[in-house]
């Protein structure tokens, strides 16, 4: 017996933090399941008249509210809702008819891809920015970084969008305008990923693929516009704690190129904490491009989301948070994963 627990003891240690990450997970979802809802009771919006309509009979309306469980006690309700939502079912959409999972599995990988290319925006300008802005704090670049940072928290994203379409759109005509693709070529690529520029690939229709890169190259860069400010300020600061320690003074007195001593004494520290913040970000580009989105006809999450709020689609309106609060924790678990991965001290 002694031996059979010394055996499983190492597997023990090893299962424990997996085992406390998916507890972790599950009751935090559990957790936003009960935040939807209790929005969806609270807003003074009738379920049952979304569905019957003003002009239903007081028997009409009844008997849907019957239907609906709308009259079962609170704790009823919500077990009910739970199982629902673990089996899948999300209700079914107001104004589309369809039922709401299927709406946003149509709807959500528009908004990935178009989230996905301005976080590699946003990370591939934004990094760099933050780390020369440290190394050269101070001087006229620095400061010109700090500005840009700043104009990404100050300027309005439905604005800049309006902005870009006039000018690279309707004036010099650089870049497709509203939609996701032309309209002449709209459903004309299948649809293997959801993601129009990888499936254009995988079809190999080179012109679907350049209509689809011209319409999502503006609003992509607009969202890596507004995701670069936020990288580049952390980075920048992060940097400059590092900057700032003995280790580098240290590299420094022995004469070590100032090159190998930003990037590689200063900067490798550092790349644990970005993580966080990349991951943060992303999160964000995926729940908050409702501006964009609207602003650029973009079918993506946000806009279905938009036009659920408009008609009163319940339904369709919490499916959509919970996807977006389930986005949000499983990039917040991945990048702690990664974190753990990255830094043996998280690991101890």
């Amino acid at each position: 017996m002694a031996d059979a627990l010394r055996r499983i003891g190492p597997f023990a240690s090893r299962a424990a933090p997996l085992f406390w990450l998916v507890v972790t997970v599950a009751f935090t979802f559990l957790g936003l399941l009960a935040i939807t809802f209790v929005i969806g009771r609270v807003v003074p919006i009738d379920p049952v008249l979304a569905v019957v309509g003003d002009r239903a009979s007081r028997e009409t309306y009844e008997a849907a509210r019957l239907a609906m469980g709308l009259d079962d006690p609170m704790i009823v309700q919500f077990a009910r809702y739970v199982l629902d939502v673990v089996q899948g079912d999300l209700g079914r959409s107001v104004g589309t008819g369809r039922p709401v999972a299927e709406d946003l599995a149509r709807v959500f990988p528009a908004t990935l891809e178009m989230a996905t290319l301005g976080i590699i925006i946003g990370v591939v300008v934004g990094v760099p920015m933050g780390v020369i802005a440290a190394a050269r704090q101070g001087t006229w670049i620095d400061q010109v970084i700090r500005v840009l940072g700043l104009a990404g928290y100050a300027i309005p994203a439905f604005w800049l969008g309006l902005v870009g379409l006039v000018i690279f759109y309707a004036k010099f005509r650089l870049v497709g305008g509203p939609g996701r693709i032309d309209i002449f070529m709209d459903g004309m690529v299948p649809v293997r990923t959801g993601l129009l520029l990888i499936d254009s690939l995988i079809a190999g229709d080179m012109r679907a693929f350049r209509s689809a890169f011209s319409h999502i190259v503006l609003p992509a860069t607009i969202l890596g516009f507004f995701s670069l400010a936020y990288i580049a300020r952390m980075t920048r600061s992060f940097m400059l704690e590092q900057l700032g320690q003995e280790y580098i003074i240290t590299a420094r007195v022995k004469g070590a190129p100032e090159r190998v001593i930003i990037w590689r004494h200063a900067f490798r520290p550092i790349r644990v904490q970005l993580i966080t913040v990349i991951g943060l970000s992303y999160a964000g580009l995926l729940e908050g491009s409702v501006m964009i989105e609207t602003v650029f006809s973009w079918p993506g999450i946000g806009n279905y989301l938009t036009t659920a709020l408009l008609n009163a689609d319940m339904n369709a309106v919490l499916g959509a948070t919970l996807v977006i609060g389930a986005v949000f924790i499983g990039i917040n678990k991945g990048s702690d994963l990664l974190y753990r991965l990255l830094d043996p001290r998280a690991r101890a």
